[in-house]
């Protein structure tokens, strides 16, 4: 059976990262409120951890937007650089 070609993979593509995690964050938080009024019966039934649950993934949620932050503005620098360094006409020879 003969082989078929590879072909090159495609570029990779890109997302709002932050406005992606953002959303889960809120929807972490927005889940904690809503089982707040809940907590005696969830207690009563073995899921007293469900709202802290949550609530963690709130708080890494939080940390992701940091991070997504961080990593966005950083790509954003290495595109200027690379942009700085083709350009000729910004170049001092």
């Amino acid at each position: 059976m003969p082989k078929t070609p590879l072909h090159p993979s495609p570029p990779p593509l890109e997302a709002n990262d932050v406005a992606i995690v953002g959303g889960g964050t809120v929807l972490w938080f927005v889940a904690f409120l809503v089982l707040l009024p809940f907590w005696d019966t969830l207690s009563d039934n073995d899921h007293a951890n469900w709202p802290w649950i949550c609530l963690a993934g709130g708080g890494l949620g939080l940390i992701g937007l940091w991070y997504c932050r961080a990593r966005r503005d950083a790509i954003a620098r290495a595109r200027a650089r690379e942009a700085e360094v083709q350009d000729p006409a910004t170049r001092s020879d």
